[in-house]
């Protein structure tokens, strides 16, 4: 990796399958990240940012030795790196949805493995060897855990080992290979991760609280849309009582008339049931737009981090 000035802060993009979405909630957060296939070092049009393609995998390890000050990865990296860093704010999504992965034992379906402690002196094969023997260790249940290169539920369904710790959102993929999923080990999602030598920086840890906030906004903005219309006051309480809102509405009167102008951010799954009664209920004008970032108190890097 390059050696960059301290005035830039170095950022670490998580490399693979949540590349092209982390780019994405960048972008509504107000960064543009843009990749070349020769380089491992993106552009960013942002001067004190410098940006590095990281593996996932090695992003905690790589932000604890502070080569990076600050990068996106799954608190399961965290805890299988060890890494001594600071998670600043928890981002919920992923490659196909905003939701939390699951790292499962899973075993085949006719396997007499009922439960975790039937384990003992089975063989389970895992990408996440160190967090696997650890959580094995802590409840006593002696186990031989061996590293896999990939295709993990293949070597359970074939019987090569006895069982598998592997990474689902639905477990789809799993039953598809003849399995059947024992118990979870841990729930993940991407966190924020910063090297705490970089947080003592003020400048540093100012630059990080505002990506923080910036990019939880930008999460808090998915599947909501702003909508705006005007409403005779009178009617002003029968569009209130149907209109849900992130916060109160905001309400003005509109110049020389009796009309109100009302504004407020709803959820886009509840727009199409809304209009239509909006409508019957006086209002007019009715405007929808989309919305990149819904920033809140909450989100400063101070309270995160509390």
């Amino acid at each position: 990796m390059s050696r960059v000035s301290e005035a830039v802060l170095r950022l670490g993009i998580p490399k693979g399958s949540l590349q092209s979405s982390t780019i994405d909630l960048f972008a509504k957060a107000g960064w543009r990240i843009e990749v070349s296939s020769r380089s491992y070092f993106p552009t960013v049009d942002d001067e004190e940012l410098s940006c590095s393609l990281v593996r996932a995998q090695e992003m905690a390890r790589y932000v604890d030795m502070g080569v990076l000050d600050v990068g996106l990865t799954g608190l399961d990296w965290i805890l299988e790196n060890e890494a001594r860093v600071e998670m600043i704010s928890d981002l919920v999504y992923s490659k196909t949805s905003a939701r939390k992965v699951k790292w499962v034992l899973a075993v085949p379906a006719h396997s007499p493995i009922q439960s975790l402690q039937d384990c003992s002196g089975k063989r389970i094969s895992t990408e996440l060897v160190r967090f696997t023997t650890r959580f094995f260790e802590e409840r006593n249940i002696p186990v031989d855990v061996e590293f896999s290169w990939g295709a993990t539920e293949a070597k359970a369904a074939e019987g090569l080992v006895d069982g598998i710790v592997e990474v689902t959102e639905t477990g789809s993929t799993i039953r598809a290979h003849g399995l059947r999923i024992v118990d979870t080990l841990l729930e993940s999602n991407t966190k924020l991760i910063a090297n705490p030598e970089s947080l003592k920086d003020a400048w540093k840890r100012e630059k990080i609280g505002q990506i923080a906030m910036l990019l939880a906004g930008a999460l808090k903005a998915q599947n909501m849309v702003g909508i705006k219309m005007n409403v005779p006051s009178g009617n002003l309480e029968d569009v209130l009582a149907i209109l849900p809102s992130h916060t109160s509405p905001t309400i003005a009167r509109l110049h020389n008339t009796e009309w109100l102008s009302v504004e407020s951010v709803v959820s886009e799954a509840v727009v199409r049931e809304i209009v239509p009664k909006l409508v019957k209920r006086g209002a007019d004008g009715i405007i929808e737009y989309s919305l990149n970032k819904l920033v809140g108190i909450d989100d400063a890097i101070e309270k995160s981090t509390s």
